[in-house]
């Protein structure tokens, strides 16, 4: 087999991976709704097993800190006992804000993969690139758009809920009033 041929091959196999992944990372997304948060979820990944899993908790937690991609550090720091966690990779179903790039980035992460595009406060590339960014120390391998379509609608479609279920409180405060 020639070497263009095994490194396609290679290719094909991560991608399949980090589908697999982000299928786990949109079911913790899920839990994170479930509960009333924004879904949004993450894991990290190091040799092909999940050391860490977290979604977003900031309103259960009220801790604007408490982002997916935080609490999934912070686990993954406990359970290898360490602050650095080399090479691994970080799955999230949303692109990381500021906030979270730059945990990463302290944490030496090696590469981040992530499903919908963050248009407003995207850190990997969308708004700012701080995870390849050249001024710091360490830069990750980003992979954008795992998913992107069913990332985006799980969000999108939590909105359009949420929106629905504010007009109707809205509609049956007037009809209170009347």
């Amino acid at each position: 087999m020639s070497k263009a041929v095994e490194e396609q091959a290679s290719l094909e196999q991560q991608a399949v991976k980090d589908e697999a992944y982000m299928r786990q990372a949109m079911a913790l997304a899920a839990e994170a709704e479930s509960r009333g948060e924004v879904p949004v979820g993450a894991l990290l990944v190091k040799d092909d097993k999940v050391i860490a899993t977290g979604f977003n908790l900031s309103i259960c937690r009220h801790d604007a800190s408490a982002h997916a991609e935080m609490e999934c550090i912070r686990a993954a720091g406990q359970a290898v006992e360490n602050y650095r966690l080399l090479d691994t990779t970080l799955y999230v179903t949303l692109e990381p804000c500021a906030m979270c790039a730059g945990a990463m980035v302290h944490a030496r992460i090696a590469r981040l993969v992530y499903g919908a595009a963050d248009l407003k406060t995207g850190a990997a590339g969308s708004v700012v690139d701080l995870v390849r960014s050249r001024a710091f120390n360490h830069q990750l391998t980003v992979t954008s758009g795992v998913l992107a379509e069913e990332c985006g609608e799980q969000l999108s479609a939590f909105f359009r809920r949420r929106r629905q279920e504010k007009k109707a409180l809205k509609m049956a405060e007037k009809k209170q009033g009347q």
